[in-house]
This record gives structure tokens, sequence and C-alpha cells, in this order.
């Protein structure tokens, strides 16, 4: 469960049912959703979690683990915690105290369901020896090295819960890091992938003077950020054909109608199709804005998430052409445009990814981090929405073609736009599920850069966001106004959007652009 939805979940829970039981209701509700199918690895992707590098493996108490950043945690709990830290992180899970015989069989029962290596820590022989059979390792209850709150000289409790404190720790490959559930809650669960982010060493970003003149010499970041420079160019020039002629050389053929003529079936008509081509030429502008964010800032810099978010979305991109084919009328431009990147895609997606160049910034005021959670669960609430809508609008394109707002302002059926020209459903509903697909690709790059990419300094994800939802809100707004499509509940999604976008971005904004 990422930051963004923990945090509500612990002030709600800690005002209802006081402190300890929060942290208990919490750790609870990461561990019913890891246990699901697919929960572990969905709660490991939203958090943008991947393996450990190399460099944090090492022994915890005498144990080999991948990962040197672990959680200690009470028998009552431990359970939960073996089910629930992993997926967001942790190397290996300490149980301690083991006081008596009676708590025994609690870490028995969690030790039967782990994923990673499971410490106890027991002062009396008789629960040391019952504990071993289950166990990777028994530590006994004394020693330390005064280094936090430690009782092994390997095995270190951070006395707060900064993340450079614990990448300091964790540059001693002697050392490991213990996470307390308290921590947790304080700090929240993605605190594990901000250590490992923390601890690992980064070199300086490539940029555009490394790149040179031999596309063989090209990185994945430079041909991400050419499909996006392409797609947004394409964008405009779609907007600049809506503005003028709405119809091409090719429109017409397929029709065997000009302008003139669809005004004639229905004096609206024009409009409309003005309207459905401005706002694809809008989704198409901030997609591209969105990939060029995700290639020079992110995938340049070396975050595996931000290569991951681009081609999500670009795969669903390039899938939704084939909506061309679904009423027999294939565009040949949108064709050509499509073809001709999907191999400059294949190649940012096959080269390799550039090695970790992040710089791991100060997390700053809690303040200002806290109110920066709260934006980032708007903005992904805001992609969750705008897919949900790219899904409704490819259905309707594919099937029915017209909502209820769309016949009431044509003021006609779909029975006599057939009955004027047979081909004129299939040429709208073309364009309508090309509008669904483009907004399904946007969609999932807003989603998984919002839930990924929040970090404190990380300028270029705002305005990334900040831009491509001027381009792909404005255009669509002023369309409908232009053309007295105002439908209140037609229009109501992308005034909503509109709001979580700029609420959002507002909280977010002192966080992700701090210096």
């Amino acid at each position: 469960m990422p930051d963004w939805t923990y945090q509500p979940l612990r002030g709600i829970a800690g005002a209802l049912l006081g402190v300890r039981r929060s942290q208990r209701a919490a750790l609870r509700v990461l561990a019913w959703t890891g246990s699901l199918p697919g929960g572990g690895w969905a709660v490991a992707r939203l958090l943008g979690h991947r393996h450990p590098p190399p460099h944090l493996a090492g022994t915890a108490g005498g144990v080999a683990v991948r990962s040197r950043l672990g959680a200690a945690v009470p028998p009552g709990v431990a359970r939960d915690a073996v089910r629930a830290l992993p997926p967001l992180g942790a190397g290996f899970i300490l149980v301690e105290p083991v006081a008596g015989l009676a708590e025994v069989p609690l870490v028995r029962e969690a030790a039967a369901d782990r994923r990673v290596p499971v410490l106890a820590r027991a002062a009396d022989p008789a629960v040391a020896a019952a504990l071993a059979p289950y166990v990777d390792a028994v530590l006994p209850a004394d020693g330390g090295d005064g280094d936090g709150r430690a009782h092994e000289p390997d095995l270190v409790h951070p006395a707060s819960t900064s993340v450079q404190t614990a990448a300091r720790i964790l540059a001693n490959p002697g050392k490991s890091v213990l996470a307390t559930p308290a921590l947790l809650i304080e700090a929240g669960p993605g605190w594990f992938g901000r250590v490992v982010e923390a601890a690992t060493p980064t070199g300086p970003p490539s940029s555009l003077r490394d790149v040179g003149l031999d596309p063989r010499r090209w990185p994945a970041w430079w041909w991400g950020m050419v499909v996006g420079a392409v797609i947004a160019v394409a964008g405009l020039v779609a907007a600049a054909v809506a503005l003028g002629p709405v119809l091409l050389w090719y429109d017409r053929a397929f029709l065997d109608m000009d302008r003139e003529a669809l005004h004639a079936v229905n004096h609206h008509l024009v409009h409309f199709l003005r309207h459905d081509r401005i706002t694809l030429a809008g989704t198409m502008v901030a997609t591209g804005v969105l990939y060029v964010g995700l290639s020079a800032g992110g995938m340049r810099r070396g975050w595996p998430w931000a290569r991951e978010a681009y081609l999500v979305s670009g795969c669903l991109g390039f899938a939704a052409v084939l909506y061309l084919f679904a009423h027999g009328y294939v565009e040949p431009l949108h064709t050509a445009l499509a073809v001709g990147l999907f191999p400059v895609f294949v190649a940012a997606a096959r080269r390799p990814a550039e090695s970790p160049r992040w710089t791991y910034r100060p997390e700053g005021p809690e303040r200002e981090r806290r109110r920066a959670l709260t934006g980032q669960l708007l903005m992904v609430i805001t992609g969750i929405g705008l897919f949900a809508g790219g899904v409704a609008v490819s259905v309707v394109g594919l099937t029915g073609v017209f909502v209820a707002s769309d016949l009431a302002f044509l003021g006609t059926g779909p029975e006599a736009l057939r009955a004027a020209n047979a081909r004129l459903l299939p040429f709208i509903a073309h364009d309508r599920a090309g509008f669904g697909g483009a907004l399904m690709a946007a969609a999932a790059a807003i989603t998984l850069l919002s839930a990924w990419g929040w970090r404190r300094g990380e300028s270029w994800v705002w305005w990334a966001l900040a831009v491509a939802a001027v381009a792909g809100f404005a255009p669509a707004v002023v369309a409908h106004l232009a053309i007295g499509y105002v439908d209140l509940g037609h229009l109501a999604p992308v005034f909503l959007g509109m709001a979580l976008t700029a609420i959002a971005l507002t909280l977010s904004r002192p966080y992700l652009c701090a210096r």
C-alpha cells in the first residue's frame, strides 16, 4: 500500500482506534493486500520497489540476505509483518523479543509464510531451542555497539525516521538496518524504497551533448524522447487541421462528401467532428509531453519506474491502433504515424536502461511531504478516472458511436445519419474510438508517473503533469464551449479532473519543485 493511501488510513484509524491499535490495523491492511492473488506484486509495483541493488546484499545476524534493510517486530504482529513488509522492500524480519514458550506458536505461524529470512531473539535457552526449527536464526538478547539502538553489533535500530541516517548505516557492509512498526507508521511504508534509493551509488545524468549524431549510440531515453516529441507535434498538426478544413483529402474520398455536404446533412455535424478531433489532438499533445518528461527526466536518470510507465502507456497506445480496423476506415496519416513510430518505440524499449543517475534529496519538512502525499493521491485518482473514461469512450466508439448528450446536441439520431450516408457512422466511430485509445495511453502515463514519481526536488514530474493537463483539458473545454456543446453531465468529468489536478499540483509544488 503506497504512502499516499497509507497515511490517510493511519490518520483515520489513529483518531478512531488510538495509536497502537491504528498501527496494528494499518499493518493488517498491508498484510491482507499482500495476501491477495497478485497483491504482493501490486504493492511492490505501486511503490515503485524493485530488486535491491547488489551492494545491499550481505548477512544479518549471521544469515545471508538479499538486502540488509529489514524490520524488527514483536511476536504479536509477526505474521502480518512477514506477509506485508517484504513486498515493500524488507530483506528480512526479526521477531523480538520472544519472551516465553507461549509466543513460539506465533513465530512458527509467521515463519511458515516467509518470503525472506525470519530471525528471532530470545533470552531463555528453552525458548531459543523451541524456535530454532522454525526460523533461520535465533539471536541472543544481549549485545550492542551503541550505534542507534542495537542488540547485535550488525543489527541497528535507527533512532529516527531519517532516510539519510539509514543510508549511512547501510554504507558499512557489516551493518543492517531494522525498521520498527512505529517507524513505518510515522514515515510510511515507502520508507524502504526511499532508503534503497538514498543508499544506491549514482553518477551524473547524461546530457544531449553525450548523445552525438550516430543513432547507434543513442540511449533508450533519447529514443523515448523522440517518440514523445513526434506525438506532440502530430497532435499540434491534428489541431490545426481540426481548426481549419476539418476533413483531409482521404476523409472526403472515404465519405464522398465535403464539409458543405456534411453541413447540409446536419448543421451541427461539422462542429461535432471538429470538437472530437480537437479533443483527440489535445490528448496527443499531452501524451507526447508525458513521454518527453518520462524519457528526459526519468529514464535519463536511470529510474526503472519511468521506463516501465513509458512502456505500459506506449503499449496501450500502439494496441489502440487496431481500432482503425474496427469500422473499415484505415486513416492513412494515423496509420503511417503509428508504423513509423513503432520501431522507435521498440528501440527505446530494447536499449539497455541507464545506470542509476538520480540525486536523492532530503525529504524536507514533514508537513510539506504530507501535503504532497495528498496531492499524489488526488493525481492518481485523476489518472484512474481518465483511464476509465478512455475505456468508456472506446466502448462507445466501437459499439453505439454516440451517447445521449451527443444526439441531443446533434438533434438527430443514428438512423438519419446512416440514411444520409452509410459511411458516416463508421467515420465518426473511428474518431471516437481513436480518442478513447489515446486517452487510455495518456491516463496510464499520468497514473504511473503520479504513483511512482513523487520525490522531492523532481520538478520535471510537476511540469510534465502541469503542461499535459493544460494540453489535455483546455482544448476539450474550449472546443465544447465554442460549438455550444455545454451539457453539464457530459462536461462534469472534465471539470472534476481539472479541479483535482489543480488541487493536486498546488499541494505538491513546494515538494516536487523544491530546490
